[in-house]
């Protein structure tokens, strides 16, 4: 059995050793080098958050059962738009086009939770963390989750992508979706250089910013040139920065697992 083959029959383990591994070291990171906060703080926050795993494991284990099955039905078919892509047995066209056409996928699905209100009641529970932190990355309402998955098997069946690709896919996203929400940022000539393909996490906490229209800046899930292309870029000091939802500033409610769970099912009223 090869590496691929393994990774592709154990796609959620080690994606979620992956994630583990990389939530911890950064977590540790944040610890031993941020100022500001205790680590008795820290942890507070960073364990309401962490109760999201068990909310979503469960959930992302059986649906990306699903998904695989579409990804092995689309392949034995012949079925999907990189058949139409003349990539000519060239890998490197192949893994390109189609990382490419899902990181755009990615952006689509993005937008839509914003634009979308019963979407973006769930989404908004992410949102709704007023200190952004590795931990943030976990912060995700089940609804969500669901949701996410399911457009993933859409994107896939749509694209038509291979087992390998996934999985090359689904690491790269893992590892930028932690680093665009820790608190380290970039320094600004660093950032303007690397930025201009990638999500960065100065980019990215301008997306968590606590007002519009800046909570509609920054889509992207690793490359940044959609949100160029499409009109959706934006920038905002560290300093300007806030985090949050205008809607629910509530500790109270934003701090608490369970009343972050109710969220979705509450009354939204957007501000005007």
């Amino acid at each position: 059995m090869t590496v691929t083959q393994f990774i592709g029959q154990h796609e959620d383990a080690v994606q979620i050793a992956l994630y583990a591994f990389i939530i911890s070291s950064l977590w540790l990171m944040e610890v031993c080098f941020s100022l500001g906060i205790t680590v008795k703080k820290r942890w507070q926050h960073n364990k309401t958050n962490l109760l999201f795993i068990f909310t979503a494991l469960p959930i992302q284990l059986i649906l990306t059962t699903f998904v695989l099955m579409i990804v092995s039905w689309t392949n034995s078919h012949h079925w999907g738009l990189i058949n139409y892509i003349p990539h000519h047995q060239n890998k490197w066209v192949y893994y390109i086009s189609l990382f490419m056409l899902m990181d755009l996928c990615e952006y689509v699905y993005h937008v839509v939770m914003h634009k979308i209100d019963p979407l973006w009641k769930f989404h908004l529970v992410h949102h709704s963390d007023q200190h952004v932190d590795v931990s943030t990355t976990v912060r995700e309402h089940p609804g969500e989750t669901c949701v996410r998955t399911s457009f993933q098997m859409l994107w896939v069946f749509l694209l038509g992508p291979a087992v390998s690709v996934l999985v090359l896919r689904q690491t790269f996203q893992s590892l930028f979706n932690v680093l665009a929400h820790t608190e380290f940022r970039l320094p600004p000539r660093v950032n303007k250089v690397v930025g201009l393909i990638f999500i960065t996490p100065n980019l990215h906490h301008v997306h968590h910013h606590y007002q519009l229209p800046h909570t509609d800046r920054n889509y992207g899930d690793v490359l940044s040139i959609w949100d160029r292309l499409f009109g959706t870029f934006g920038q905002l000091d560290a300093d300007d920065t806030r985090f949050g939802i205008d809607t629910h500033m509530d500790k109270n409610i934003t701090g608490k697992f369970l009343n972050i769970l109710k969220i979705p099912f509450q009354k939204l009223e957007r501000p005007k």
